[in-house]
């Protein structure tokens, strides 16, 4: 009896080390692929909420919904964890929404661009298809050097991915036979 339930225990251990190590190797790819000078598309850390106020303006932060401290502590990580892995960047491009523009000033100061293709479409779903092209094609012109990063939002993401990515999550990404093809993901 006691033997059983050692050997049922080592057979938990061993299924529950197996099913960790394909995110493990997730992560590993996505760094080395960052490294290399892959791309990255960061969902905006921690903003409390889902979708924006009514009358919400891109220009004026006190009409959106924006990152709380946890949030700003989690851009900050991100910006640490790239500094670790060793993770030279080349470009940042954010939507215009006040919170993935913070986010990437805290992660990478002094770096981000505004592209209006990288914006949500989370209240107009009649404009993700033809964001969602341009931002195919601006993911696709990437040559480097470094590694390419984006700062936008869940809808942006799942739409080029089929992700639904956590609050400062990252999905590495990298076109083959011009499909966009997921390497992994990261968590700051």
């Amino acid at each position: 009896m006691v033997l059983h339930q050692i050997l049922r225990y080592v057979a938990s251990l061993a299924l529950a080390a197996l099913a960790a190590m394909p995110a493990q190797a997730s992560e590993e790819a996505a760094w080395t692929a960052l490294r290399q000078g892959g791309i990255v598309l960061f969902r905006h850390a921690n903003a409390p909420g889902g979708g924006d106020p009514d009358g919400m303006r891109i220009g004026d932060c006190a009409t959106q919904r924006n990152l709380d401290e946890a949030g700003r502590a989690q851009a900050r990580r991100i910006r640490e964890t790239f500094k670790a892995q060793g993770v030279a960047v080349g470009q940042v491009l954010t939507s215009q929404w006040c919170r993935t523009r913070e986010t990437a000033e805290l992660a990478f100061p002094g770096r981000q661009q505004d592209e209006p293709a990288f914006n949500s479409f989370f209240g107009d779903r009649a404009k993700a298809q033809a964001q969602t092209s341009t931002a195919k094609r601006i993911l696709q012109d990437w040559r480097g050097p470094g590694a390419f990063v984006v700062s936008t939002h869940q809808v942006n993401i799942t739409e080029l991915t089929g992700i639904w990515p956590a609050s400062g999550e990252g999905i590495v990404v990298r076109f083959e036979d011009s499909k966009l093809r997921v390497i992994g993901r990261i968590m700051p």
